[in-house]
């Protein structure tokens, strides 16, 4: 069974959850924070679609005031897909659920966008940097990250 058009889709959501508040912008699903892990769990467990594998989580920095997460979503099961699903969050505090109890190939991905990008989410079961050291300053691919010189001398 083909996954329908992205338009299709977002219908069919609204009427198996209805009061979510979804739109599409290009070939994106754009959710709310609020209604991701709905939404998420119906793409997952509704057979229609039958999204079982989080093929790619990842965030995109929009300084001066916005930052999107990125979900890419297939079925394994039904060989089809991806799906991308993207949320806004506002760049200042970017926090939003965690989908690691949806599909729990989200952890290691949610770590690596907490440790790059400073997105908290909230109900992860281990959010900790993955990449960089404990008391590194700063979230490195946010565009507006200036590293620091490593071969500067100290100042006294």
């Amino acid at each position: 069974m083909m996954l329908p058009p992205i338009e299709e889709l977002k219908t069919a959501l609204e009427q198996l959850l209805p009061g979510v508040s979804l739109s599409v912008d290009g070939h994106a699903l754009v959710v709310t924070p609020k209604d991701l892990e709905p939404v998420c769990q119906c793409l997952k467990e509704t057979e229609r679609f039958g999204l079982d594998y989080l093929a790619n989580l990842t965030a995109v920095d929009y300084p001066p005031d916005r930052m999107d997460v990125v979900y890419h979503l297939c079925s394994m099961a039904q060989k089809h897909g991806p799906v991308t699903v993207r949320v806004s969050l506002p760049r200042a505090n970017p926090v939003i659920a965690s989908v690691t109890p949806i599909w729990r190939g989200a952890e290691f991905q949610e770590r690596e966008v907490y440790d790059l990008y400073g997105v908290r989410f909230e109900g992860h079961p281990d959010l900790r940097r993955i990449l960089m050291w404990e008391g590194f300053v700063g979230h490195p691919m946010r565009k507006d990250y200036v590293p620091e010189d490593q071969n500067a001398p100290e100042a006294a």
